[in-house]
């Protein structure tokens, strides 16, 4: 569509261009034109000016002559003479040439005019074709751009295909390999598979005693396997059934009451007057509806209890839905034993004088709605019935036919929300109509609002029954087919109570099997305990070597502290000599000078002031701290001596290296544990890896088998249903004739005994 667009615009946009061309060779030869004429115009305005100036000379020459004519008009008669001929040639001359003139400035003027007026008309349409030519190349560059932009995808395209062609064909080749390998397993499959099923078939026929399948009339016999899910699920739905025919029962109870009370009311109240023998006798009838209403929720009741979580839930098995048909059967002709009295009694209303038309034609809408709602119960419990019959009757309703019968019920149960849908809406114009009547009480009023209440309860219970049914439709259909298997079903309800019978007995034997398992160790609790030996494991010869750490720091400390002890008595030499020395010094010196080395000697002595002597100090102590520790000092008087200062120094730092070699202990002692932590958690980190690596490996390694398996799963089944259709095939035909040969032997058997006799009888 594109190429065909461009081609008829490029055909288009060269016919403009043609033609723009033809204009403009047209304004060319206009402008040749144009300029032709101007060239003449000026020649003949210059013609003009010089034919003028002749003539104002000629004037002047008049002018000139008249005064000498004067003077010599008596000389001149002949020369007069022959001016006024050449005056009158010359104003003849000059008439043609002002005519002329005239003409040609016409002439000038009309071609002037024409000239602009073409020249006007090719400028506009020289401007429309220009517009035009602009929108076609717009439109072309547009076509061109789109034309490159799908070129460029389409080789992009081309590309991105021809490498997923290149990757198909590598696929493809390894699929063909991928095909030889599967067709060579095959191959060795079919030939083991084949040796099993000679083995398993000679197994069979030398081993198993009987076939449990092979009588049809026994095999509904066989127990079924457990399906629980569905046990649940049909009590969940029989559930649900319940409470809605539970709301339904209620509303029906409610609607006959109601009912009852309106017929007391109107169109004749019964405290004023007596009502007619037929409402009299509908009425009696109507209190009788809760006999026949209340058997329905019990039926339904009796239904749920009935299906269990140990049961299995067919319609063969599910015997009290025939009490519940009956109880629906009994009500069914309860309506149609009030029917009559029904339409009776609102015929009734309507040749009343109260009695309007419209509420006239309502009363008859109503009276078609209860005949509808007859209707469809019956048709309703028809298909119960035949529901039922499965569980009572195996001849009343074939297989086949369950499907149609659940498709009935649920159009059934549809119809009679359309019923009641369209009760609700006549009794709610019926009752609008007879409240606005003149005569109308509030007792008439309540008991319409509540018989409209009930009939809205029994429309929505309608409504969600069959919403509920259709829902579940599929289900039911789907849940005929649970039952035994090799069997099309239950046949009849005796075998279906024998099989729930055996059922029971089969449970009680696998309860009786059921032995309780030995206590074993868990397996995430072995998976701990296996961590936990692994790390004391780890721990134990981290111990081991903080062991022999210590017990080198130990001999590296005794070493030290024997050291620092020689260094403490060098000290303690030196500063006995430093004492002596300063005494020594202080005898020389005087007391003055005694009492400020005293001072300077305090300042630099330890925490003196825990001692006992200075804490009995009088004034309070002064404390300083320095990098070796805090020293307390007191302001007394006294001088303590000298031994008593060495004695505060020498313990002082003494406490000081207790403490820094305590928490160097301490420090070094948490740096082995943490360093033995480290290394027992990257020894669990490094096993954490190495299992997450087998197991990666171990689950490649699982999936591959499992696709495998499928692979081979496949493959046999299909090549076991084949060979199980030949060897049933080949079956038959060795029954056939093992048949042929008895036949035989039967009749060789007859002929001989025939011969027997014949020779006996010789």
């Amino acid at each position: 569509m594109l190429r065909a667009q461009n081609q008829v615009l490029k055909k288009g946009v060269v016919d403009e261009q043609a033609n723009s061309a033809a204009l403009k060779e047209q304004l060319k030869m206009k402008d040749q034109s144009l300029r032709k004429l101007q060239q003449e115009m000026d020649s003949l305005t210059f013609r003009n000016l010089q034919l003028a100036k002749r003539v104002e000379l000629l004037q002047d020459e008049l002018a000139l002559s008249e005064p000498r004519g004067k003077k010599n008009k008596k000389s001149g008669e002949s020369s007069s003479q022959l001016s006024q001929e050449q005056k009158s040639v010359f104003d003849e001359d000059l008439q043609k040439k002002i005519e002329e003139n005239e003409r040609l400035h016409i002439q000038f003027f009309e071609a002037d005019e024409q000239h602009k007026h073409v020249e006007a008309e090719l400028r506009s349409r020289l401007a429309t074709l220009e517009t035009e030519a602009a929108q076609h190349q717009a439109v072309v560059d547009g076509l061109t751009r789109k034309y490159m932009e799908t070129i460029e995808k389409l080789q992009n395209d081309k590309a991105k295909l021809e490498v997923k062609s290149q990757t198909l064909e590598k696929e493809a080749k390894e699929c063909r390999l991928r095909t030889e390998e599967c067709q060579l397993q095959l191959k060795t499959l079919h030939e083991d598979l084949s040796g099993r099923l000679e083995e398993s078939l000679s197994i069979i026929n030398e081993k198993v005693p009987f076939n449990d399948t092979k009588y049809s009339q026994y095999n509904p016999l066989n127990v079924p396997l457990h399906n629980r899910r569905h046990q649940l699920k049909m009590r969940d739905i029989a559930g649900q059934a319940l409470a809605f025919v539970q709301d339904l029962v209620t509303a029906l109870l409610n609607f006959h009451t109601y009912t009852e009370q309106r017929i007391q009311i109107f169109p004749v109240d019964s405290a004023i007057d007596t009502i007619s023998p037929l409402n009299q006798k509908f009425s009696q009838y109507l209190h009788e509806n809760a006999s026949y209403v209340r058997p329905l929720e019990e039926g339904m009741l009796h239904l749920f209890e009935s299906i269990t979580e140990d049961t299995v839930t067919v319609l063969e098995t599910t015997v009290k839905l025939k009490s519940f048909s009956e109880h629906l059967t009994s009500y069914i002709c309860f309506l149609r034993k009030i029917l009559p009295y029904q339409l009776k009694s609102l015929e009734e209303e309507c040749e009343s004088s109260l009695c309007t038309s419209a509420l006239r034609a309502r009363n008859l809408e109503l009276s078609q709605d209860m005949k509808k709602m007859t209707a469809v119960f019956e048709k309703l419990q028809t298909y119960i019935a035949l529901l039922a019959l499965p569980s009572t009757e195996p001849d009343g309703l074939l297989r086949t036919n369950y499907s149609s019968v659940l498709t009935n019920v649920g159009a059934a149960l549809h119809g009679f929300h359309d019923v009641m849908k369209d009760i609700s809406k006549h009794y709610s114009q019926k009752a609008t109509i007879e409240h606005e009547l003149p005569t109308a009480t509030q007792k008439l009023i309540t008991t319409n609002d509540c018989i409209l209440s009930s009939v809205v309860a029994l429309t929505n219970g309608a409504g969600k029954i069959a919403s509920f049914f259709s829902n579940n439709l599929d289900y039911f259909i789907a849940s005929l087919s649970y039952g035994p298997k090799a069997a099309s079903g239950f046949i009849s309800p005796l075998s279906a109570e024998c099989m729930l019978q055996y059922k029971k007995k089969a449970a009680a034997y696998m309860k009786s099997l059921r032995k309780p398992l030995l206590e074993s160790v868990p397996y995430e609790e072995a998976l701990a305990n296996r961590r936990i030996l692994l790390s004391s494991t780890e721990s134990r010869e981290g111990l081991a070597q903080q062991v022999q750490q210590s017990l080198e720091k130990i001999s590296k400390l005794e070493q030290e502290k024997e050291h620092w002890m020689l260094e403490a008595q060098l000290a303690k030499i030196k500063l006995e000599k430093e004492n002596q020395r300063i005494a020594d010094k202080l005898k020389s010196t005087g007391s003055a000078q005694l009492v400020g080395l005293a001072q300077e000697n305090a300042a630099v002595s330890d925490t003196a002031g825990q001692d006992e002597a200075t804490a009995k100090a009088v004034l309070e102590p002064i404390q300083s701290t320095s990098l070796i520790g805090t020293l307390t000092r007191t302001s007394d008087s006294k001088v303590p001596d000298v031994e008593s200062r060495e004695d505060l120094i020498k313990n002082h730092y003494m406490a000081r290296i207790v403490e820094l070699t305590s928490q160097l202990q301490l420090a070094d002692s948490k740096s082995v544990h943490f360093y033995a932590e480290c290394r027992a958690l990257s020894k669990r980190l490094a096993l954490a890896e190495k299992s997450k690596e087998a197991l990666t490996e171990e689950m490649k390694l699982a999936s591959q088998n499992i696709s495998r398996l499928q692979d081979e799963l496949t493959t046999t089944k299909r090549s076991y249903e084949d060979q199980l259709s030949m060897m049933s095939d080949h079956l038959c035909s060795m029954n056939e004739t093992l048949s042929k040969q008895r036949e035989e032997i039967d009749t060789l058997k007859m002929s001989s005994k025939g011969n027997s006799k014949k020779n006996k009888s010789r």
